[in-house]
């Protein structure tokens, strides 16, 4: 059992105050956008080994079965499979995807018999993982999920009044849903002269005085990203509002950008991105348009099941389970032991996590690694999420 020493990610997107007051830190005043738990290699949480702090990933790969346990490392290779983070939003992040597994490997494999560096600007796939991932809303959340209606977006761009879009809003209701989707989709990556400045000045004047709330957010992005074309990307997708507990999962080709709020997001651990907009690194059109899922259903707003005083949190992938504890003080012991890493984040009141008979006290942003088949226990008050993976056994 081990406190992590977790790295802050300083986005341009993220917000200056919402980690800091979660975690009682006075602000810094730069943006703090990302709190990362977890392995990954990009910015591993440091543990205390030896009187030392370590990189957690090279603890991992020092002792694969003992720290993972034999069923994580024959399902995922000695590596933890999933990243935890604390998100907190003050502006519109990219519109992008992800890839399935098979995409990942493929495309990871294309290039790099082409030799393309993997810290290359253009590079598309960082590694040969899917990134499945979920969003928990701590705070009201927003943000835009998966492809609205076809006709839901064709009154959208109509309620515009720009004459520009219309040939888009007909072929939205001509063509059947997914094929109109994907060719209005693939004509705004590229969209004509002087059809930007005219979506962005019509959604001005709609967001004044009273205005949807989808609306006020399309003019917020607008006024984040003047001139990027994943504005009109943005347009067509559902605009989402998360109340705290609620979450959001996203699968393989579903377009999605966060807009604002605090929340838990755990995803498998990929850094594979497909952008289509609202940034400045590398969009690949083609292969976006590749992976994108025009199909896809629409993304249902999750709720916790109760499992014995354990809220979990759905997911049709064994990569990660996020699940959730609404601790009262002066509760049993909660017993917590897995054949599988575990990571314990608090995200209110103060609590203990006990193993061996010794405690580790931690308040809302603190966060304990368990490895697996340690024994472990929680008490106290407050909230805890609880990072495994899909496929953990309780032990004992």
């Amino acid at each position: 059992m081990d406190l992590l020493h977790n790295t802050v990610q300083p986005y341009d997107w993220g917000s200056r105050t919402l980690l800091p007051e979660l975690m009682g830190e006075p602000p810094t005043g730069a943006p703090q956008a990302e709190l990362w738990m977890g392995a990954h290699p990009a910015a591993p949480s440091r543990v205390l080994r030896e009187n030392v702090l370590t990189p957690l990933d090279r603890v991992v790969t020092g002792n694969p079965e003992g720290e993972l346990g034999a069923a994580t490392v024959r399902r995922f290779g000695p590596r933890l499979p999933f990243l935890l983070k604390l998100l907190a939003a003050d502006a519109p992040l990219s519109v992008q995807v992800h890839p399935d597994l098979a995409q990942a490997q493929a495309g990871f494999a294309r290039e790099n018999a082409l030799g393309v560096p993997l810290d290359a600007a253009h590079r598309t796939y960082r590694d040969d993982q899917h990134k499945p991932e979920m969003i928990v809303a701590l705070t009201p959340f927003r943000g835009l999920c998966g492809f609205r209606a076809s006709s839901d977006a064709a009154d959208l761009l109509d309620s515009l009044e720009v004459p520009a879009l219309r040939p888009y809003a007909e072929t939205l209701r001509a063509a059947p849903e997914p094929q109109a989707l994907a060719e209005v989709f693939r004509a705004f990556l590229r969209p004509p002269a002087g059809l930007l400045g005219a979506v962005a000045r019509a959604l001005a004047v709609a967001a004044e005085g009273p205005a949807e709330a989808r609306i006020t957010a399309y003019d917020r992005i607008a006024r984040a990203y003047p001139g990027d074309s994943g504005l009109l990307s943005a347009l067509l997708l559902r605009y989402v509002e998360l109340s705290p507990g609620e979450a959001l999962f996203l699968g393989a080709g579903v377009p999605h950008a966060y807009l604002s709020g605090l929340g838990v997001e755990i995803m498998a651990s990929s850094d594979n991105v497909l952008r289509c907009g609202l940034t400045s690194k590398h969009v690949d059109a083609e292969e976006l348009t590749r992976i994108v899922r025009f199909d896809a259903p629409a993304a249902r707003v999750l709720t916790p099941r109760d499992e014995e005083g354990e809220e979990v949190y759905p997911a049709p992938v064994d990569d990660f389970r996020l699940s959730r504890y609404l601790l009262r003080a002066g509760e049993p012991w909660r017993r917590l032991t897995l054949d599988a890493p575990q990571i314990l984040l608090c995200t209110a009141g103060t609590v203990t996590v006990t193993s061996s008979g010794q405690g580790l006290g931690i308040g809302p942003g603190r966060a304990v690694y368990v490895a697996a088949g340690v024994e472990a226990g929680l008490e106290g008050s407050g909230t805890v999420f609880r990072a495994t993976t899909g496929t953990a056994e309780r032990l004992g």
